[in-house]
């Protein structure tokens, strides 16, 4: 399966990384942060303005990744140090296999901007769901798109092991959708839109959401720079906060900053982020999330990617990769 392939890649890159002992303890005069073109966040004006630059003291240069699976790996490689919006499902999987990074935050959280698009011409809905059996799905493999995938198709009562899960990004699974390749994709983002001309669907973010399948990104950085540099990652979040509080406050005075950077029309970047939630500083450091809840969540699904067959193995508690402490 491609993600116990992605484990195995990632560990032998950490292991890599640390007999090399690479350091960032040297003074810094850039930082490369990952993100995802057409995916709009609040953030995104305060990379427009610079401000994090201003905050940070260097150069803050934003470099667009396909995947999750794809952030991890670079962060691994020392190319990346901090990963915005990143998936859950690849930080779980990233540290389960060793790779030397840390969640310390919540990014995103959304429900209907991650859904599973299956064409209209093949008649299948949630009620018929088991006749994707046999049938090709394009998924980003090892992402939380392919972690809410399996929860959908188990609460639909859909044999996974009877599915043709063909990897592809959301851009790929979009084409794929409207040429007829494959009777559905799953992806998030701008994708979505495209993938809706043809199909719709198969469960709603909300009618997820209702039976436990929850949707969430994350703010990931590496172990060192961590260790290295707290000031410039305390930064960063702080930055970051004040963005979300600033678009909770007045979305429209942000639109068209945060539009410029996914690479995105306003008017679908406005439809796509009202579908988002920011969480502050203070809702992350909660119980529901970094106080405990962020755990407990990594922990069942890496016991669900387990029973899926993308992880030998899960780790007994995850508490040691959560670090609220840059949020306070």
């Amino acid at each position: 399966m491609a993600l116990k392939k992605l484990a195995g890649k990632l560990a032998l890159a950490a292991g890599m990384v640390a007999s090399l002992g690479m350091s960032s303890a040297h003074a810094l005069d850039k930082i490369t942060v990952a993100y995802f073109l057409e995916w709009p966040t609040a953030n995104q004006a305060a990379q427009i303005d610079k401000t994090y630059d201003e905050a940070l003291g260097l150069e803050v240069e934003w470099r667009a990744f396909g995947n999750g699976n794809e952030m991890v790996q670079a962060m691994v490689s020392g190319d990346v140090q901090i990963a915005y919006s990143n998936g859950f499902v690849p930080f779980v999987v990233g540290v389960s296999s060793g790779a030397p990074i840390k969640l310390v935050g919540v990014a995103v959280t959304y429900a209907e901007n991650d859904l599973c698009i299956v064409r209209n011409d093949t008649g299948i809905t949630k009620a018929n769901a088991k006749e994707l059996e046999g049938k090709k799905v394009a998924t980003p493999i090892g992402n939380v798109t392919h972690y809410k995938l399996i929860r959908t198709l188990d609460h639909l009562g859909v044999d996974l092991a009877k599915v043709n899960l063909v990897q592809m990004n959301p851009a790929d699974a979009a084409v794929a959708v409207l040429r007829g390749d494959v009777a559905m994709g799953c992806a998030f983002g701008g994708a979505l839109d495209r993938m809706k001309a043809v199909g719709t669907p198969l469960m709603t973010g909300a009618e997820q959401e209702a039976v436990g399948i929850n949707t969430f990104d994350v703010v990931n950085v590496t172990s060192d720079f961590a260790a290295e540099h707290p000031d410039l990652v305390k930064k960063f979040m702080e930055v970051t906060n004040q963005a979300n509080t600033a678009y909770n406050t007045d979305p429209n005075a942000m639109y068209d900053k945060i539009a410029r950077a996914a690479g995105m029309d306003i008017e679908p970047a406005k439809r796509m982020i009202a579908n988002f939630g920011f969480p502050s500083s203070e809702e992350q450091l909660s119980e529901n999330w970094l106080g405990g809840g962020i755990q407990a969540a990594a922990k069942g699904v890496a016991d669900v990617m387990v029973s899926a067959g993308g992880l030998d193995e899960a780790l007994d508690d995850y508490s040691q990769f959560v670090d609220a402490s840059y949020l306070k």
